[in-house]
């Protein structure tokens, strides 16, 4: 199939699933071999490099597909190959999930594996893993020499923690929002320099994934440039993924978050400012909502929502010199941008891939210019909760909802492997809210809070669980399980960019916090402080080289002895190289004509290209089965539904009354800083080189918002408060859990007619005299008590052990003759069966004499005589009265 031809719409398509995902590596003197498989290890696949070179890759993939033995057998023959006097059975080097990709720095490549995964996430039946080890293995021979700064290199590759927040999936795309994933594709490109794959299968589709957020997009590029199978190349996305299960009377239904850092323009705090003149901003994060009812994890019949919000530096040239030892170093600009071209590319991109409106939330300073198509929204945050009269939550609540009825979210069913326009989506967001302050870690992530708690109550009404004139308000379990959620998203990003975990939180804002949580803010705040001073500068480093920013085989100067990475990251556009003058734009049209056409949609979406890949016989396999692995052995409490967050289990009091978790719980006679303190306590601590190098992401354990243990005194008044609460609210509405309890689950009495009671005080009483009547007080059995002997003839008869009885040597004769005669035919007549029919015949007379005289009586009846005509040869069996046997007489004609 070459690359000009169309495929044809009537054939199979199905989204594209990569099967390989089990990997052996083995080593030989000349080659690496790696094996890879798909989950049962059905069918397998080679991967060979050489080791000969040692400058250069050469990845040679075998087409063939092997099961089992072939596989076994081929091995074999490779180590009769390397070792033909002594061959040696090959020993795996490594074992992997997938290929994270080759590196080079100045001498041979070095091959980078996943050794270790864990499910973080379900997204319909879609698992999402995250990253627990790697391996990087040297290639080429070790006898090759090698550079003294290859070991440093080397050492500053490794100090990425590639446990630290790497996510992947071998079915969904990670790039892409959920609505972009499920968008019918318009256009179908077959994939370049295809091999020949048999076509008898269909097609596989696979969405065009979104470069910016993929980490390992450097590390891939031999993959790429050696045309492998898509089933080799596996993309991995940094950020955040955190889910948590909102239990609602029984449905569950999934909280996800996830966070896509950009690989472009990326890096620490105070080295990565603003934004480069490509319109790549510092700190840029896509962070998506997904709510769905997971009890169907089907993409055609589910119901899904989510919604899309983003953080990021503001769009224009600046920084702060931390030269000097200051706090708060000033805010500088490095460059005059009179036309705002880097602004323009920036917001020229989100119109492309989200649509309109894009309202920006500043929370810098408060200033309103003049009405444009990007909607912009100041709010001075910091000066406001200085207020003791002003509320920062309840201002942020107004402005989220005025952005969310700009933009709206997502909601609808459609699956990805569908051609052409069929049914609309029930909903799709448009637009894009962008929050941004000056580093966009605290104050961003506390209003990227509200933005979410506000969309959440859409989504959730959306999905039919919570009542249209329902509010979700603090205090709740479903907020304080979206307060985790957006708390570990915080740390985590702010541990990423910033150096430290979130200094001032949601609790800071809503001004709950407690006291001693002062003293982790300023330990906080020194580590950061501490980070961005003494480690940015090789955590920058190590990101350039993880990126391929800077590339050691190209560039003639060590990475250490550079000063800044300005050229490498800031690369002026020049507009008019390598244009013709008819080409040239306006600097005011910062976006194509057809993102103009399609507004208020995004452009990509209703222009949504997707790559088909054919599909062998052998790779008949889909998400569902990967998903729930019938043929595959999975113990119940090894399963991710068991171990995820859950609402019941980690946030709802054991001794509640109202199972709701929508209710209001509040301990009466205390304060949020007695409700906090334990969890306050565990917050000060030491974090050493925080970021992607070295330190993984916080886990809801640091978190001072919720998460509070419970006492079980403190648990039943609570319960008790919270049902009081939620029955007496002013604003007249009934009991939360009454409300939607009775929504889905009717009472026994009107399923069914009857109510379950509790036992009267009679029957109690009668139970327990049943127990005890064979009992004295001191455990005894009485004389005059009833003795109960088991009817089973067995001597022992439990589950597992039973004693047969004893067969006499007559039942076994009378068994086997049984068996014979249906394998040999019947026996011939013994001397004692003979006797007993003498012996009869001398009681009874002759037989055939007695059937005669009947035959005789008989031909005078009519009914007769008209079978005798028929019939000819007739048999007739005679059941004698009076205790005369049963005869077959055989009659030719009317003879007798």
């Amino acid at each position: 199939m070459g690359s000009s031809e169309k495929v044809d719409q009537n054939e199979k398509l199905r989204p594209f699933f990569i099967s390989i995902q089990k990997m052996v590596l083995y080593e030989t003197k000349t080659h690496f071999y790696l094996v890879g498989s798909n989950l049962t290890e059905t069918r397998f696949r080679i991967l060979k490099m050489d080791r000969t070179e040692n400058r250069e890759l050469t990845l040679v993939e075998d087409q063939a597909s092997y099961n089992a033995k072939e596989i076994k057998d081929l091995l074999s023959t490779i180590a009769v190959i390397n070792r033909p006097k002594n061959p040696i059975k090959l020993v795996p080097a490594v074992s992997a999930f997938g290929i994270l990709g080759f590196i080079r720095f100045l001498e041979g490549y070095y091959i980078v594996l996943i050794t270790k995964r864990r499910v973080v996430a379900t997204i319909g039946h879609h698992s999402v893993y995250k990253i627990e080890d790697t391996a990087c293995i040297y290639l080429p021979n070790e006898g090759a020499t090698k550079n003294p700064d290859e070991i440093r290199y080397l050492k500053l590759f490794q100090s990425i923690d590639l446990s630290s927040n790497f996510y992947f999936t071998y079915s969904y795309d990670l790039t892409n929002t959920l609505q972009y994933n499920m968008t019918p594709p318009k256009n179908l490109v077959p994939a370049s320099k295809m091999h020949s794959f048999v076509l008898n299968s269909g097609y596989g589709i696979r969405g065009q994934m979104n470069t910016k957020f993929v980490w390992n997009n450097y590390l891939l590029r031999p993959l790429l440039e050696n045309d492998l199978r898509p089933d080799w190349i596996l993309p991995v996305t940094h950020g955040f993924v955190g889910q948590s299960n909102l239990c609602i009377y029984g449905k569950p239904i999934y909280l996800t978050l996830i966070a896509r850092r950009s690989a472009r323009y990326a890096g620490t705090r105070f080295l990565k400012r603003g934004s480069n003149f490509q319109g790549e901003v510092a700190n840029e994060v896509h962070t998506e909502q997904i709510v769905f009812d997971s009890s169907v994890s089907s993409f055609n019949r589910g119901n899904f929502t989510s919604f899309v919000q983003m953080r990021g530096s503001i769009p224009a040239h600046w920084s702060q010199d931390i030269s000097k030892m200051v706090p708060k170093p000033p805010i500088g600009l490095d460059l005059a941008d009179p036309y705002a071209e880097t602004a323009g590319k920036h917001f020229g991109e989100l119109l492309e891939r989200y649509g309109s409106p894009i309202v920006v939330l500043n929370l810098v300073k408060k200033r309103e210019p003049p009405k444009q198509r990007i909607h912009y929204v100041g709010f001075d945050m910091a000066r406001t909760n200085k207020m003791k009269e002003e509320n920062v939550m309840s201002k942020l609540a107004g402005i989220s909802e005025e952005i969310i009825a700009k933009t709206g979210f997502f909601h609808g069913q459609r699956p990805v492997h569908t051609l052409g326009e069929a049914k609309l989506f029930s909903r799709k967001q448009t637009g894009l809210a962008r929050v941004n302050c000056v580093d966009c870690l605290d104050r961003t992530n506390t209003a990227q809070f509200a933005l979410g708690k506000c969309a959440l109550a859409h989504q959730l009404r959306t999905l039919n669980v919570l009542n249209e004139d329902m509010e979700l308000e603090f205090d709740t379990d479903t907020i304080r399980m979206l307060e985790v959620l957006f708390e570990d998203h915080g740390d985590t990003l702010a541990l990423q960019y910033g150096g430290s975990q979130l200094v001032h939180r949601i609790n800071t804002y809503r001004k709950t916090a407690p006291w001693t949580s002062e003293g982790n803010d300023i330990m906080q705040t020194l580590s950061r402080y501490y980070s961005n001073t003494f480690s940015d500068a090789d955590k920058q480093n190590a990101i350039n080289l993880f990126l391929g920013v800077y590339q050691p085989a190209v560039d003639p100067w060590p990475l250490w002895t550079l000063e800044s990475d300005y050229f490498y990251h800031l690369v002026p556009i020049y507009r008019f190289t390598n244009t013709q003058p008819e080409e040239w734009k306006p600097l005011t049209e910062w976006y194509s004509d057809a993102v103009l056409k399609s507004l208020p949609f995004a452009a990509k979406e209703m222009e949504k290209t997707c790559t088909c890949i054919p599909f062998e016989v052998a790779d008949d396999v889909d998400c569902y089965s990967d998903f729930y692995r019938p043929r595959l052995f999975v113990p119940l409490q090894d399963t991710f539904a068991f171990k995820i967050s859950h609402s019941v289990r980690d946030f709802m009091p054991h001794f509640t009354t109202d199972y709701s978790p929508f209710a209001i719980r509040i301990r009466p006679g205390k304060r949020q800083e007695e409700i906090n303190s334990k969890k306050a306590a565990h917050k000060i601590i030491s974090l050493k080189n925080p970021s992607i190098v070295g330190v993984s992401s916080a886990s809801s354990q640091t978190s001072t918002s919720s998460d509070t243990d419970y006492s079980s005194s403190e648990e039943m008044s609570s319960s008790m408060t919270s049902a009081n609460y939620a029955s007496q609210n002013t604003s007249g509405r009934t009991q939360t859990g009454d409300l939607v309890f009775s929504k889905f689950f009717p009472t026994m009495k009107e399923s069914y007619g009857v109510e379950i009671k509790s036992p009267r005080k009679s029957d109690v009483l009668l139970y327990k005299r049943y127990v005890n009547f064979q009992q004295l007080p001191g455990g005894s059995p009485t004389k005059n008590s009833v003795q109960i002997i088991p009817l089973s003839g067995f001597s022992k008869d439990d589950s597992f052990e039973v004693t047969p009885p004893t067969v006499s040597r007559f039942s076994r004769d009378v068994y086997r003759n049984y068996v014979a005669r249906g394998e040999k035919g019947a026996a011939g007549l013994t001397q004692r069966d003979h006797h007993i029919y003498n012996r009869y015949v001398a009681k009874s007379g002759d037989p055939l004499q007695i059937a005669r005289e009947r035959l005789k009586q008989m031909k005078k009846n009519q009914l007769y005589e008209k079978i005798l005509q028929k019939t000819g040869n007739l048999i007739i069996s005679f059941n004698v009265k009076y205790s005369i046997p049963v005869f077959q007489v055989h009659m030719l004609e009317t003879k007798i």
